[in-house]
């Protein structure tokens, strides 16, 4: 079988921005739903599919803050998500689907990263509970209200060459490592993408996780100074040193393009990066590129979606 894990060329790459990407695609008409769309890449992402036309629903732990944040941008509407709180999130979906309108696209951008050991919902570890089972309970919930047609795209990130799944301790009940739990978390998004795209292909909804790059943005919000200068990240006036790091507008242009890209039509499942589909990587240490077979791997995609559907009592395939 064709290992549809392979770049397609795309023109685009690491210098791209979300507005390059989308330059010629005309989005008018289209429903786009961003979480955490107000700050840091998911405002990138906010500002290019309104300016190629779209209309988009930012869903926001602090709405007020974000209606700051978006002042000024047109076609966007707010509503509240608290992706590590399962409540809020059935009502946020609840309130989409009673609106009767569809989502053509749907990018699960809010995360959180490396943050000090903190339980949310039945003692998950937080960063598996909001990133992805957040994210889970999220999509399933809408899926009533996801077009034909339309595609998911998941941001995952390099980070999830720190871990596999681990599924003999996925909460970490055993002795927490925030970067370890963050790899984890990320591996599952991709994981994620992966079953929904087996899942929802018959209806036409294709899914697909994506490495966004290295950007200072407030995800990093939990590290200390001290801690971003010894990485190589930043100087000791803040500003960004390290040249694997992108701008914001970069950033955002996977995403983008990996809700849009006509290259994409008839595909799914895949992991992408720099505005392309990602290569297979599987070297021995963490690498800035590509892609861990276990973050694709078919039948891990499907245990962590019974594993997420026991968890959250939500599965929209069952």
């Amino acid at each position: 079988m064709h290992d549809q894990q392979t770049p397609l060329n795309s023109g685009f790459g690491f210098h791209s921005t979300a507005a390059e990407v989308l330059a010629g695609i005309d989005l008018s008409g289209k429903l786009a739903i961003v979480t955490g769309g107000h700050s840091g890449l998911g405002l990138e992402t906010t500002k290019a599919l309104t300016g190629a036309g779209a209309r988009v629903l930012v869903l926001a732990r602090n709405p007020e803050a974000a209606r700051k944040a978006l002042d000024g941008v047109q076609n966007v509407e707010v509503d509240q998500l608290d992706l590590a709180d399962q409540s809020s999130v059935r009502a946020c979906a609840e309130r989409f689907v009673a609106s009767g309108r569809k989502a053509d696209i749907v990018i699960c951008n809010a995360a959180v990263m490396a943050n000090p050991e903190t339980r949310i919902g039945d003692g998950w570890e937080s960063q598996f509970g909001t990133n992805h089972l957040g994210h889970y309970a999220l999509v399933n919930l809408l899926w009533p209200a996801i077009a034909s047609g339309a595609r998911v795209v998941s941001l995952s990130s390099r980070g999830h060459h720190f871990s596999p799944m681990r599924w003999d301790d996925v909460q970490f009940n055993a002795g927490y490592d925030k970067w370890l739990a963050y790899g984890q978390s990320k591996t599952a998004i991709a994981l994620f993408a992966k079953q929904l795209d087996a899942l929802g292909r018959t209806k036409g909804v294709r899914a697909f996780s994506v490495h966004p790059g290295s950007i200072y943005t407030p995800l990093q919000r939990h590290m200390s100074m001290e801690e971003l200068t010894s990485l190589g990240w930043l100087d000791d006036k803040g500003e960004v040193i390290d040249p694997n790091f992108k701008t914001p507008p970069q950033g955002a242009a996977t995403s983008v393009w990996a809700a849009t890209s006509p290259l994409l039509d008839g595909k799914g499942g895949l992991y992408c990066e720099n505005c392309d589909v990602a290569v297979h990587d599987n070297s021995a240490e963490p690498t800035e590129t590509g892609v861990r077979d276990y973050a694709i791997d078919p039948a891990q995609a499907e245990r962590l979606w019974k594993l997420s559907a026991e968890l959250t009592g939500i599965d929209a395939f069952a």
